[in-house]
């Protein structure tokens, strides 16, 4: 579909949205960052949008010389991961995906859960680094190693899929944990008392710009390390199971909640990114559906209207609060009656019912400007945070 334009403010920036119904409460939340001084170009919109604290989930912007701390989210470098291996997923039976997922849990602390004592040792890339206030460096010092290689709760998952060829897939989505909530809130405090707007952003050529840049970017990295992580012993299990490894080359990996410098409309912009994932044209990404509808494969084709950006995922169309209103347990099994999970927590898991999220069809549809669908992936057994 070609990009709606949304009603701007006076003075602000144009709001170009490639979704065919944007909810109310995120068109204000649009609208305002349209409306803030270091907004530059436009602001673009990704099919799953939807309200959430400070921006909306699925807003893409750019600045010149700013980074908007409260644009980003909490969960810094948050994103997917995947991996293919070759074997029959149909060979698996629901007996065997219930064994895998519970060696899944074993192996890998989900939900609240972290590693105990001094936590795990640090990939030697991450071992010197260096956060700007010694707060923040106790802070890393003592939650870095606890949370490397765990998955967290919400919407972050670990599971097995089926690709249309009848192969089996791994997937996990999350992010950078109790390290990347502790740097973002702290940047939101310091923007908030020296940033510009009504949103704050900071100046990248100050003290406390350079240093919110710089602190985001190791953020990133420990949720990309994370990933690594997750996905290493994730992966030792399932060989363990299987008997055999996944495929060299297949690993795709995206963060979605991110700001990168980029090359725009004939200059150097840092591009916001919160619940989107930027791809160059023919590079691989992850489109993640819910717990009980297909996620997609896909290839970015670098829309520039879009700043080569496409969606994270469906999209939530209820809150976590309206899915435990609306969503009975029973409706949700019945949802996931061809997924296995742990069905002891299905009354919990109402939050992420495929109900609460957008049809995944409808997003690609609404964005086949922006990626163009490779995969289709079935899943088969589901472990949540």
């Amino acid at each position: 579909m070609m990009p709606r334009i949304l009603t701007s403010p006076p003075g602000a920036v144009p709001i170009l949205a490639w979704a065919r119904a944007v909810p109310a409460g995120a068109v204000k939340q649009l609208q305002h960052i349209a409306s803030q001084p270091y907004v530059v170009e436009h602001i673009a919109v990704m099919p799953d949008v939807h309200m959430s604290e400070g921006v909306a989930v699925g807003t893409v912007f750019a600045t010149e010389r700013f980074i908007v701390p409260g644009a980003l989210g909490g969960d810094l470098g948050c994103g997917v991961s995947a991996v293919r291996f070759g074997f029959p997923a149909a060979s698996l039976d629901t007996a065997e995906l219930t064994r895998i997922l519970a060696a899944f849990a074993r192996a890998i602390p989900v939900g609240d859960a972290v590693h105990r004592g001094r936590g795990v040792p640090l990939p030697p890339e991450l071992e010197a680094e260096r956060l700007s206030t010694h707060r923040l460096q106790r802070e890393w010092e003592r939650l870095a190693p606890r949370h490397l290689g765990t998955l967290g709760g919400g919407n972050h998952f670990l599971e097995l899929d089926r690709d249309a060829g009848g192969e089996l897939w791994l997937l996990l989505h999350t992010g950078s944990r109790g390290v990347g909530a502790a740097i973002a809130a702290h940047h939101l405090r310091v923007a908030q008392a020296h940033g510009e707007g009504t949103l704050p952003g900071l100046r990248t050529d100050t003290p406390e710009g350079a240093a919110c840049l710089a602190d985001t970017e190791l953020a990133c990295r420990f949720a990309r390390a994370n990933r690594d992580a997750l996905l290493q012993r994730a992966v030792e299990v399932l060989t363990e199971a299987l008997g055999q490894g996944p495929e060299p080359g297949s690993r795709v990996d995206v963060h979605h909640n991110h700001v990168s410098a980029e090359p725009h409309f004939g200059r150097t912009l840092l591009i916001h990114r919160k619940g989107a994932v930027g791809l160059a044209s023919g590079q691989r990404g992850l489109i993640p559906g819910s717990m009980g509808t297909a996620s997609y494969l896909v290839a970015g084709k670098g829309e520039p209207r879009a700043f080569g950006s496409c969606s994270h995922g469906a999209g939530r169309v209820m809150t976590r609060k309206e899915a435990r209103a609306r969503i009975r347990p029973a409706a949700l099994e019945h949802a996931l009656r061809r997924v296995v999970f742990d069905t002891g927590r299905t009354a919990s898991l109402v939050e992420e019912a495929p109900a609460a999220y957008r049809d995944i069809t409808e997003v690609l549809e609404d964005e086949e400007a922006l990626v163009a669908p490779l995969l289709r992936l079935t899943p088969i057994a589901v472990l949540k945070g």
